[in-house]
C-alpha cells in the first residue's frame, strides 16, 4: 500500500435532485484510502450547529459505473490498534466510525476490490420511521434542514429550493406508498419505478418512489409498509 499525499477536497456536488460530498479521489493502484481523509470530511456535519435532528449522515461505496457490482463489496477500517467491519446497506452505505485513535494511528478504509472502480460519498438523507408514518411537514422540515446544509456547504445552493423527496427501496421490493390527505379526504397512491436512489448513483435498478411538495399539503401524512432504503432530499 502505498500512503495517499493528498488531502480531501470538501465540495458539495450539485445534481438536480441530491447532493454528495466527495471524500477522496481513490488512488489508482491500491485498494484504499485514508482515514484521516475521510475523517475531515466526515466531521463537518458533527460540527455543524444548526438543527440536523431530522437528517441522518452516512459514508457511501459507489460504483463508478453500472457494470461494477456493488454485491460483495466490503469495507473494513483497519489499522495498528483499529480493526473495524463496516457494513454496507444495498446502497453501499454505512456509518462512518469518529474514532480518534484511528485518525492518530492514521488508519486505512480499506475495500475489498480495487478501490479503481469505487469512490466514496459523504451522503445526507432523511430519518427513517420505523412506523413507515411520515407527517408531511415534518418531510418538509427535514428537507429544509438537507437543504440548509447544503447553503452552509456550497453557496450555489442559494438558489435551490425543496421541490420535494425520493423514498428508495430493495431491487426485488414491491413497495406501496400512500398519501393520506385530510381536506379534502381522499387517498393517492405514489407511482413506484425503477430508478436511481441518489440521482448521482450509476446504479439505477433499485425501486422508487417520489413525493413533490407542490402537489400535496401540508396537512397529509405518507404511509408504507416496506422501509425504506433512503430518504432523499430533492432541490431545484
Amino acid at each position: 500500500m502505498r500512503a495517499l499525499h493528498h488531502s480531501v477536497a470538501i465540495v458539495a456536488v450539485l445534481t438536480l435532485a441530491v447532493w454528495a460530498l466527495p471524500l477522496a479521489a481513490a488512488p489508482v493502484d491500491g485498494d484504499w484510502i485514508s482515514y484521516r481523509d475521510a475523517y475531515r470530511a466526515m466531521v463537518v456535519f458533527e460540527k455543524y450547529g444548526k438543527p440536523k435532528s431530522l437528517l441522518q449522515h452516512q459514508i457511501q461505496v459507489v460504483t463508478r459505473d453500472k457494470s461494477t457490482p456493488l454485491e460483495g463489496v466490503r469495507l473494513v477500517l483497519g489499522g495498528q490498534t483499529s480493526q473495524l467491519n463496516l457494513p454496507l446497506d444495498a446502497t453501499g452505505r454505512t456509518v462512518f466510525p469518529l474514532l480518534k485513535a484511528a485518525y492518530d494511528d492514521n488508519a486505512a478504509l480499506v475495500l475489498s476490490r480495487k478501490s479503481g472502480a469505487f469512490t466514496l460519498r459523504a451522503r445526507v438523507s432523511l430519518a427513517v420511521r420505523p412506523d413507515g408514518v411520515y407527517d408531511l411537514a415534518e418531510l418538509r422540515a427535514a428537507c429544509d434542514q438537507a437543504l440548509d446544509y447544503a447553503r452552509y456547504l456550497d453557496a450555489s445552493f442559494n438558489g435551490r429550493h425543496c421541490a420535494g423527496v425520493r423514498f428508495g427501496f430493495g431491487k426485488a421490493a414491491t413497495p406501496m406508498l400512500i398519501v393520506k390527505r385530510a381536506l379534502p379526504a381522499e387517498t393517492t397512491e405514489l407511482r413506484v419505478i425503477d430508478g436511481a436512489v441518489f440521482a448521482d448513483d450509476a446504479d439505477d435498478g433499485f425501486r422508487i418512489a417520489t413525493l413533490r411538495f407542490t402537489t400535496n399539503p401540508t396537512r397529509a401524512q405518507l404511509m408504507t409498509q416496506d422501509a425504506p432504503l433512503a430518504i432523499v432530499p430533492i432541490f431545484e
